[in-house]
């Protein structure tokens, strides 16, 4: 049973060798760089438990930096998972390329079920129906209504 009172340990520890908490301490004396970069100097020189760290508890480091707990800890795992550059540099963005699943041929057999007469029962093709019906002729082996939707908006 866990004692009261008592912080469980922390998962990511974080150590600093002399080189690399002699870099960062140039770094944020420099005065130049992000202020991303700064704060993230600052909570590992704090962090750090090595034998020149102070060793803050992150309730601490927040106070002090105006960073949330939640923060200094995806700091401190980063650092333990990616390495120390990875902490101070950037992630280069890359946006989600989604696979288009209506091209020319898909479009041209949906425009003319879209078309066509509405199934039995229905006064009019819905968007589901259509997603659906294309899914049965076995044109796509699955789409949404709103890809459907985009497809029939382009074509007025």
């Amino acid at each position: 049973m866990a004692q009261i009172g008592r912080k469980p340990m922390k998962k990511y520890i974080v150590r600093l060798s002399v080189e690399e908490r002699e870099a960062l301490k140039r770094l944020v004396s420099s005065g130049k760089g992000s202020a991303r970069m700064f704060t993230r100097a600052h909570v590992l020189l704090k962090a750090d438990v090595g034998e020149e760290g102070p060793g803050w508890p992150d309730e601490k480091i927040s106070e002090a930096f105006d960073v949330t707990v939640q923060t200094i800890e995806r700091i401190r795992k980063q650092l333990v998972e990616e390495g120390f550059d990875s902490v101070l540099r950037r992630r280069k963005y890359t946006q989600k390329v989604s696979r288009k699943k209506i091209d020319g041929d898909v479009e041209a057999h949906l425009i003319a079920l879209a078309c066509s007469e509405a199934p039995e029962g229905y006064t009019q093709w819905s968007l589901r129906l259509l997603a659906g019906k294309m899914v049965e002729l076995g044109y796509v082996d699955s789409i949404s209504h709103e890809a459907v939707r985009r497809a029939l908006k382009k074509t007025s």
